[in-house]
């Protein structure tokens, strides 16, 4: 760890008198023990490149290993003590002079050291590096010399002179630290001003590891993340390809294939199912996996991968609390809650108390909904007050608000939540929506549109707002006005999927202007592909369009992804009107069980004359 500054003036006296001494005795003292927390450690940090150079870049100076003797004469400790002198007096640049001219008739580390030290007080970058090179050249073997000129380097945002000191630096640490290091290097290079030639300089610096099979995939790892920072991310692609053909068990070219995972890129995701496939596959991966899979609304498939993992090493909290999220989305509610009370139990044996903390508020949450769905009340405000993160109180009170609201408390759902206090914009904006939402679920719709208008009066380019305003003008049949809404919402965000499949659905679902429909919630699916709704926006408006066949197809794979009453209350109406009535009933029985309030399924059902 680089000392403090105070820490470093405290060594610079120290180092005095110790000079003093050995300008009498002519030996230097012997190294610090080997407990010593001011001793080197490896490898030295590499600190980001964010302009001029400051004292905290330098690594402490590599100790001697035997007493030798020292070529400080009279004159020298002069020097020395001049220069000391002159730089607390506050000619910085004059010192480091002096004490440069002791080193080198020295050859002492230390003085070395306290030349760039000295250079760096007056944020004179060239003349810390000159004496850094100078430290080198009459130490060549001297890793503390060569950290700290790739230190100054990068601080001086000299990136394409670090190619070699940083391969220096692979080759002398241990293999055994090599994903540390790695791991600095692409931390502290992705900061790089020039964030092209940072991965090319990493990627030339990092030649033998590329070429050892042991660290190959580790090597290619670092270099795709830079490339990915850069904005290049067929060029992390392909590293991430080259790591696993190098090093098919090595986990880093997965990791890295996971963030990659989108269907512009269809060659990501075969990297990691090939990694998962590897018997000493690290269930971390598998996890990333999950999670891109649910973030991509591929909720089946990310279900069955935590499904898995939960079989493989049951231990694992984490798993259980997105599994059980999930499971309360596709209404599996007695599975959720056996899934999230296993995370519970399992949560107070994590080590990051923090972790911890967020973890247990999102399952203590997600019990008390499902509590309130079966609309045991007490029971979900009994998981409600374990909640003890400060942090989420905006979720914890709008959560108690909903159980008012839900008992018909309306106003006084409203006035916990207008009671919250606002730490910031975000929890203002937060307590906004909720109470928004109370008014929404207590089909209050003339309130709820006059608060959003209001809003996005104020704030007119939030999309948050614009959305919900559309939806809501549409729960009072103000068409016009959804659509308008909807329309400028894709003018702000034209990579908005929403407002395409909203606008869309709303065509198809009023049998108007079908063909455009179509192109709107095609546009959507592009943005989208793996999304069950927008696939369920689409089988409706193909059946609406008589394409029965082709509409039946598409509901059927949506509704196999998300079993979802809306999708449902859809697909029965494609089966119903094809003549397929005991499958139709078969689904809205399914979808009934799961949510048998649904609007959607209940308007469906009451339309077509439907008794389950």
């Amino acid at each position: 760890m680089t000392p403090p500054p105070r820490r470093l003036r405290l060594a610079a006296a120290a180092s005095l008198v110790l000079l003093a001494l050995a300008a009498h005795a002519q030996t230097v003292p012997a190294p610090n023990a080997p407990n010593d927390p001011s001793a080197p450690t490896s490898p030295a940090p590499i600190v980001e490149p964010s302009g001029a150079p400051t004292a905290s870049v330098v690594a402490k100076a590599e100790p001697k290993s035997d007493a030798t003797p020292s070529a400080l004469t009279a004159e020298l400790f002069f020097n020395v003590l001049v220069g000391e002198m002159t730089a607390r007096s506050g000619d910085a640049t004059d010192g480091a002079a002096l004490m440069l001219e002791a080193a080198r008739r020295t050859r002492d580390p230390r003085l070395y050291q306290r030349t760039v030290e000295l250079a760096l007080q007056t944020r004179s970058g060239d003349t810390a590096l000159a004496a850094a090179r100078a430290w080198k050249q009459a130490q060549p073997d001297s890793r503390d010399a060569r950290r700290i000129e790739l230190q100054i380097l990068i601080a001086l945002n000299r990136l394409a002179d670090t190619v070699e000191p940083l391969r220096a630096e692979f080759a002398a640490t241990p293999r055994i630290e090599h994903p540390f290091l790695m791991t600095i290097v692409a931390r502290t290079y992705a900061r790089a001003t020039d964030k092209k030639l940072a991965a090319s300089v990493v990627e030339r610096a990092l030649v033998d590891e590329i070429r050892n099979p042991a660290t190959a995939g580790l090597a290619w790892t670092t270099i795709g993340r830079l490339r990915l920072v850069a904005g290049d991310p067929s060029g992390a692609l392909d590293a991430a390809l080259k790591g696993q053909e190098a090093d098919p068990t090595s986990d880093g070219p997965a990791i890295l294939a996971v963030d990659l995972i989108d269907p512009g890129q269809p060659l990501a995701e075969p990297i990691v199912k090939r990694y998962l496939a590897t018997p000493k596959a690290q269930p971390e991966v598998r996890m990333g996996y999950a999670r891109a899979l649910a973030e991509g609304r591929r909720f089946a498939e990310s279900s069955a991968e935590l499904t898995k993992l939960t079989v493989e090493r049951p231990d694992l909290p984490d798993p259980w609390v997105l599994l059980g999220s999930l499971q309360a989305q596709a209404r599996q509610d007695a599975a959720a809650e056996t899934s999230l009370k296993r995370y519970v139990e399992l949560a107070n044996g994590q080590a990051d108390a923090d972790e911890r903390k967020r973890g247990l508020t999102q399952a203590y949450l997600l019990l008390s909904q499902l509590a309130e769905r079966r609309k045991d009340f007490v029971g979900a405000e009994n998981w409600l007050a374990k909640i003890d993160n400060g942090d989420d109180l905006v979720g914890t009170q709008a959560r108690r608000a909903s159980l008012l609201a839900r008992q018909g408390k309306l106003q006084q759902a409203r006035d916990l939540v207008r009671a919250l206090p606002e730490r910031n914009a975000d929890d203002k904006k937060q307590k906004f929506l909720a109470e928004v939402q109370l008014l929404r679920d207590a089909k209050q719709y003339q309130p709820a549109y006059d608060m959003l208008l209001k809003a996005s009066t104020a704030a007119p380019e939030d999309s948050d707002l614009l959305y919900d305003q559309a939806m809501v003008a549409e729960k009072l049949n103000r068409m016009d006005e959804m659509e308008r809404l909807l329309r400028r919402l894709i003018e702000l965000k034209p990579d908005n999927q929403n407002a395409y499949n909203a606008l869309g659905y709303s065509l198809a679902d009023r049998k108007v202007r079908l063909e455009e429909a179509r192109t709107l919630i095609q546009k959507a699916v592009q943005l989208a592909p793996d999304d069950p709704f927008i696939a369920d926006s689409l089988g409706w408006v193909e059946y609406r369009l008589g394409n029965m066949e082709e509409a039946s197809r598409i509901l059927e794979a949506a509704y196999k992804r998300r079993p979802d009453p809306e999708i449902a209350a859809h697909l029965g109406e494609v089966l119903w009107a094809a003549g397929k009535r005991d499958r139709a009933v078969a689904v809205w029985k399914e979808a009934s069980l799961a949510d048998a309030d649904n609007e959607t399924l209940q308007e469906t059902l009451k339309r077509l004359r439907v008794k389950l």
